[in-house]
């Protein structure tokens, strides 16, 4: 047997049909159209819905920008910073150790929310001016890292 000897199963194939090619083909006259209307006679444009309001207008348009090299910050809060069981330096690894941070490598910022009641060493990428306060009046040391 050759690639050329090939050849589909008898019965496997069915010939295209040609519509419109007069009555004793089967398909002929109305050409599987079915009888008179708007579909029967010329094109119908895409996305036309019979003069209802169609889909493509129903739903909203895409809006706005998402800027591609956006930096997000991972947030966390002095008052969660406060309950950590940590006495040195508490850095963006130490926080994804107590899952207060999700992702891996994204720069962590400490906002000022809760209250601090005793000196916390922080480094982190950016700090809220609140944040910043209540750390420093509390007695401890902020640094940005980078």
């Amino acid at each position: 047997m050759k690639l050329h000897d090939l050849k589909p199963a008898p019965g496997s194939r069915k010939p295209k049909t040609r519509v419109g090619r007069g009555i004793a083909a089967g398909k002929g006259k109305t050409a599987g159209r079915g009888t008179k209307g708007q579909k029967a006679r010329g094109k119908v444009r895409p996305g036309f819905e019979g003069g209802q309001n169609p889909l493509y207008m129903r739903v909203g348009r895409k809006r706005g920008f998402k800027h591609p090299f956006k930096i997000v910050f991972e947030v966390v809060n002095v008052g969660r910073l406060n309950d950590l069981p940590v006495e040195g330096v508490i850095t963006p690894d130490i926080l994804r150790q107590y899952r207060l941070v999700r992702e891996d490598g994204a720069p962590v910022k400490i906002l000022g929310n809760g209250e601090v009641t005793r000196p916390l060493h922080v480094q982190a990428h950016a700090f809220s001016e609140s944040a910043r306060q209540k750390i420093l009046a509390a007695g401890g040391t902020v640094e940005v890292i980078s």
